[in-house]
């Protein structure tokens, strides 16, 4: 099966070709959480490039980005305020649950989307 025809990493429910693909390509995220959702996929999909681009270039840390140890099970959307189509920012709080080095872990964040040049960007999280 190809990669396009099978459930998206983002938990979404949906095809990975109608999800978080398209973003992966270059198309522009609707709202925040589209592309926390593919930031997300990204990370399970190694796609750093991706990361890089969606990511403020004023809070950007160096990559490499993605943890090679670190496989990623699953997504929930906790939270979400603002960062809807017509917005300039957002917040969107999720669960992401993954296997580093064996050991199974949940990291839970609170993360600001602003719009940048009309596009969705990560601002910045805080991981509680």
């Amino acid at each position: 099966m190809r990669l396009a025809d099978e459930p998206c990493p983002c938990s979404s429910g949906q095809r990975y070709a109608e999800c978080c693909m398209p973003i992966h390509e270059g198309e522009d995220a609707v709202t925040a959480e589209a592309l926390m959702r593919s930031r997300y996929s990204a990370f399970a999909l190694q796609l750093e490039s991706h990361l890089m681009r969606s990511w403020h270039p004023r809070t950007r840390p160096e990559p490499p980005l993605i943890s090679p140890g670190t496989t990623w099970q699953r997504l929930e959307v906790v939270d979400t305020v603002d960062g809807g189509a017509d917005d300039e920012d957002g917040i969107v709080e999720f669960r992401a649950h993954g296997v580093q080095d064996g050991e199974v872990f949940v990291m839970q964040e609170r993360s600001r989307f602003v719009r940048r040049a009309r596009r969705w960007v990560y601002l910045d999280g805080e991981v509680h």
